[in-house]
């Protein structure tokens, strides 16, 4: 995942309760958050992309990987929506 900028201050409540029941110190629940934060914010091309290099590199063909992605994307934060293979080369692919 690309670097993200650190939780605003907004998030410093959750910072807060993250370092008082677990074993978190300040630097590291923040970096915890900020990443919980930019998973979550990944567009549906984000994903797509991210999770086809992911998948190739494990070993699996395109047909794997275009049938596994259609299953995860409903299932995500924000559902997104219903893409056809031909639109998952696309994203890929351009």
């Amino acid at each position: 995942m690309p670097s993200t900028p650190p939780p605003q201050p907004l998030f410093a409540d959750l910072l807060a309760h993250l370092t008082r029941t677990s074993v978190l110190g300040p630097g590291e629940a923040a970096r915890v958050v900020a990443e919980v934060l930019a998973y979550f914010s990944e567009t549906a091309t984000e994903f797509v992309q991210r999770r086809h290099a992911e998948l190739q590199s494990r070993g699996l063909t395109n047909e794997q990987i275009f049938a596994r992605i259609t299953e995860e994307l409903p299932a995500r934060r924000v559902a997104a929506p219903e893409l056809s293979t031909r639109q998952l080369r696309r994203i890929v692919y351009g």
